[in-house]
């Protein structure tokens, strides 16, 4: 009996045996077809959840008037490449381009030391050489057509790129081709010291201080040619990086800033307004920083495209809707441009030099601060005069600066501080209830660089 008993439970165990057999053969028979249909068949594991980086954060505790450390100052390091800028340098650099006898777009491109040629093989060795092994330098090529005859143009650009995560470049511009009176003619003599000699020597001075480290944001030096017929260049590469997906943040196009002696010891910016538009913004952003920097050097806005009448390269920007500035000397002299007098020896280069410490502190605060805060949520609290302001703050920040501009104010306002651990959700009072505010804010490092602003936000009456 017990026999049986065993015979029986032994033949139960084999037929369990082969059902679970038969069971994971069936299971691995499934998941070897699911397999072979494709990647698209398979599971992905949910990840295990981990906190969200402060960016993303949508909900923090309300901090109602913060007291706040941050500030926005002098860098130390900024300043250090400030006092950097050479005199000499630059005096070397708008002989060489004058010895070059003309860079007309349409003089000669394949004899050595003559013509735009010879000029923009000399740019681009020129960058190679001060851009410290970090200047990716390439050639960007578009045509002029001048009574049937094409004539292939080049753009130099300068890339610096950046090692944080913003996406966006500063884009800094000087034309490097000259004129005589004619604007197609190629062969006269068009020594272009001032135009645009000076720009393109503040842009490789720039480009030789701002290479000695690499910075958080991507900055871009351009030499475009094509300029003095219509802006051949700038628009090419514009409308190119456009249809590529590249962002822009900014331009500032340097075009006739040598100045002279006895002139204002100024420089002016062109910029086209009203008060509220992303390029008077900008103007005030450069006011800020040249008042921490360059005091002595003060911008003049000027609530103009250009000169009447004349152009540049930053409206190539401005016409894609990117914020853009031009820098053009304080009084010029129409009578040496454009003409064999625009020579190296009349150019004040003090002067030069003021003007390309401006554009270095610019530079080392707009590239080397934290990226720029996105447009800030701002809505009345119940209380008059009182607002709330909501954002996702930037790990990268050490603070941020909010500035209540009145929209019939031209200038900068007191600015508000927050630090980055009271950031995100604030509610700031003390405000006229009566006064209609433009509200934007910038993100503040731990050294006092300051970020472009975010676009501004119309608020109350």
């Amino acid at each position: 009996m017990r026999d049986a008993c065993r015979r029986v439970t032994h033949h139960a165990d084999q037929s369990l045996r082969r059902r679970i057999s038969l069971l994971l053969f069936l299971i691995f028979f499934v998941s070897g077809c699911s397999l072979l249909k494709g990647p698209q068949q398979l599971v992905v594991p949910t990840p295990i959840p981990t906190a969200p980086p402060l960016a993303a954060e949508s909900s923090r505790e309300l901090v109602a008037d913060p007291v706040s450390n941050v500030t926005i100052g002098v860098d130390s390091e900024v300043l250090n490449l400030v006092n950097q800028v050479s005199q000499q340098q630059l005096t070397g650099y708008v002989q060489t381009l004058e010895n070059f006898f003309t860079r007309s777009t349409f003089s000669v491109v394949d004899r050595e030391g003559e013509g735009i040629g010879a000029a923009r093989r000399w740019i681009f060795n020129e960058f190679i050489r001060v851009g410290n092994g970090r200047l990716q330098v390439e050639l960007d090529e578009f045509p002029v057509v001048l009574n049937g005859v094409t004539y292939n143009q080049q753009n130099i650009v300068a890339t610096l790129p950046g090692t944080g995560p913003h996406p966006g470049v500063l884009v800094i511009t000087a034309h490097y081709d000259s004129r005589p009176l004619n604007p197609n003619d190629g062969v006269s003599h068009a020594p272009g010291a001032n135009d645009n000699g000076s720009g393109m020597a503040l842009l490789l001075e720039l480009a030789r201080i701002m290479s000695i480290r690499t910075w958080n944001q991507t900055i871009i030096f351009m030499a475009t040619s094509g300029e003095e017929q219509a802006r051949y260049g700038s628009s090419h590469f514009v409308s190119e990086q456009l249809l590529n997906g590249r962002q822009i943040d900014a331009n500032i196009n340097v075009d006739i800033i040598g100045g002279r002696p006895g002139i204002p010891q100024s420089v002016r910016v062109f910029a086209p307004g009203p008060t509220s538009s992303p390029h008077r913004h900008f103007v005030r952003y450069m006011e800020l920083v040249d008042g921490l920097y360059v005091p002595q050097f003060p911008l003049t806005w000027v609530d103009a495209r250009d000169r009447d009448g004349r152009w540049g390269d930053q409206m190539s920007f401005q016409d894609a809707g990117i914020m853009a500035v031009r820098l053009t000397e304080s009084e010029e002299a129409p009578n040496d441009q454009h003409n064999s007098g625009d020579t190296w020896d009349k150019i004040d280069y003090n002067y030069l030099r003021q003007v390309t410490q401006l554009v270095v502190a610019v530079t080392g605060n707009i590239a080397g601060a934290p990226p720029p805060p996105p447009t800030p949520n701002v809505s009345p609290a119940a209380d008059p005069g009182t607002y709330l302001i909501t954002w996702a703050p930037d790990r990268l920040a050490a603070g941020y600066a909010i500035a209540f501009r009145p929209v019939d104010s031209d200038t900068m306002p007191p600015l508000r501080f927050v630090n980055r651990e009271q950031a995100g959700n604030v509610s700031l009072s003390g405000f006229d209830a009566g006064v209609a505010y433009a509200v934007s804010m910038a993100a503040v490092d731990g050294n006092g660089r300051v970020s472009l602003f975010s676009p501004e936000v119309i608020v109350g009456p």
